[in-house]
């Protein structure tokens, strides 16, 4: 990344400073880290911890990416974009579908068009394991995200840019997730509310996000589609994790809310090839030789009929490792 100037879209949500913190303490040869997001209240409250007079590459640019211009200019002279600028909340997405659909699919659309006018080097789009089967409105959104981002290599021309895909599942301690949730349930002595008791879903750390993204900078040919290899928990293992003592009652599901969660479907089998740390589904038709490509990243395609969900997934949290993860990723004052 040395000299890079690299921009994230929705740079000041939980990734995206995450992003930040690797990025300047892992790569401080880079030219420039612009922040790009519409909440003034979240840049003004990120640079008390980012400050450009501490970190000189850093810049923060107010925007969004329903607005083509502003993205347009924002990407002046930047070679890495990182998308992970979303309406992500299930339910909130199903009562205001138009606002979901104008965020995330228009602004995929942007995104793509002003990084083929600026000539931005490489484009990597955030999806959600939502994406893969979607039953709700923002599920579809991201597939058809995802679709845009894989389909742009196909009209880039003769420029030198690459678009792909990190795809996966609930964040630790993100912004709105489940976690974070039950602890400030917990210390207002609150019940910890459990949809279906059969529920589960993958888990990542805000590490492992941003090593999916690093990785697919330093490595995507274009089209791809990255998943990883991670573990799964059950809803019932996080509540006794997080407040064993606490009362769980059954709340039933929410609008658009899955049981279980998909990453890879039986279809896309039959484009996706095991990298070893992850999966990547291919384009069906991609602009490079397949041939070459598991040759060169030692990859293996996975058998016809696969398929990767939370349910019967061959790794699993348990309420001990539940709770050191907690304590590492999400709050450290949390008690084992």
């Amino acid at each position: 990344m040395k000299d890079k100037s690299i921009l994230i879209t929705g740079g000041t949500g939980s990734l995206g400073k995450a992003l930040t913190r690797h990025i300047l303490k892992h790569h401080p040869e880079i030219s420039r880290l612009v922040i790009f997001s519409r909440d003034e209240q979240k840049q003004f409250e990120m640079e008390q911890e980012f400050s450009s007079s501490q970190y000189p590459q850093i810049r923060y640019f107010i925007g969004d990416v329903r607005d083509y211009e502003r993205l347009e200019r924002a990407f002046s002279g930047i070679d890495y974009v990182i998308h992970a600028a979303a309406m992500k909340h299930v339910h909130i997405a199903e009562y205001n579908p138009d606002e979901c659909v104008k965020t995330n699919v228009g602004g995929a659309e942007n995104v793509i068009k002003a990084a083929l006018k600026t000539n931005v080097e490489h484009v990597v789009a955030l999806s959600t394991d939502k994406a893969c089967a979607p039953i709700n409105l923002y599920g579809a959104t991201k597939l058809t995200s995802d679709k845009l981002f894989v389909a742009a290599n196909n009209i880039k021309g003769k420029r030198n840019v690459k678009f792909s895909v990190v795809r996966y599942g609930n964040v630790m301690g993100s912004n709105g997730s489940v976690i974070p949730f039950f602890i400030k349930r917990k210390k207002l002595n609150q019940t910890l509310p459990i949809t279906v008791e059969s529920m589960t879903r993958f888990n990542i750390s805000l590490q492992g996000g941003v090593d999916m993204v690093i990785h697919a900078l330093e490595t995507a040919w274009g089209g791809e589609i990255f998943v990883p290899k991670i573990p799964s928990y059950r809803i019932l293992d996080v509540a006794e994790a997080i407040g064993p003592e606490c009362s769980k009652p059954v709340v039933g599901i929410r609008p658009g809310e899955k049981i279980h969660e998909e990453m890879i479907t039986a279809s896309d089998s039959f484009f996706t090839y095991d990298l070893g740390k992850y999966y990547t589904i291919i384009p069906q038709k991609p602009h490079w030789k397949v041939d070459e490509f598991m040759i060169h990243f030692n990859a293996k395609k996975v058998e016809d009929g696969f398929a990767y969900t939370s349910d019967k997934n061959g790794e699993w949290e348990t309420v001990e490792s539940l709770r050191r993860k907690i304590k590492e990723h999400v709050d450290p004052a949390f008690e084992i």
